[in-house]
């Protein structure tokens, strides 16, 4: 696994007799990830757009053990109402750290929700951290999407627990 490569991970969940209205009012919370045990602790809207639209931006304080707390800058990019919404972290100059989505996919007996999130492919801390222990790139991405994987698990586990549904893990 290379940081060139934008590795991708994505966690989804099979949700029954549930509307995509209802699922969107939640994932698109932007402080939603505080309320689990992940690495983002706080946010923030920036600028006067204070609401899911693209060009809208937000501020994400993280925290971990291992790299202490950062605030990183991100934007939304693309938006579909109780569909998607996608939103890159990272620095405007040298291109996005990171891209994050929430879809929603209407089924016949409720709903598919996805939360992915793709590394790279600008400059980034991790990326720093990798030029110094290139022998061990792989490792470290891998636990990086590994990270990102429980993260994303838990906020799902949050939207079926907001929604009140118990619905078995799907992918």
């Amino acid at each position: 696994m290379r940081y060139r490569d934008a590795p991708t991970v994505e966690v989804s969940e099979k949700l029954g007799d549930v509307e995509p209205r209802s699922v969107w009012e939640i994932v698109t919370d932007i402080a939603l990830p505080t309320h689990t045990d992940g690495e983002l602790v706080g946010v923030e809207w920036v600028g006067p757009a204070q609401q899911i639209a693209v060009g809208a931006r937000f501020l994400g304080t993280n925290s971990s053990e291992l790299r202490g707390t950062w605030t990183v800058e991100c934007e939304i990019v693309e938006v579909e109402p109780e569909r998607r919404f996608v939103w890159t972290a990272g620095s405007a100059t040298t291109g996005p750290w990171a891209t994050w989505a929430f879809e929603i996919d209407p089924t016949p007996r409720g709903v598919v929700v996805r939360q992915w999130a793709r590394l790279g492919p600008g400059s980034s801390p991790l990326a720093e951290i990798i030029a110094t222990r290139p022998d061990r790139e792989a490792q470290i991405i891998a636990r990086r999407m590994g990270d990102w994987r429980a993260s994303m698990q838990a906020n799902l586990d949050l939207v079926k627990q907001r929604l009140a549904v118990d619905t078995p893990h799907v992918g």
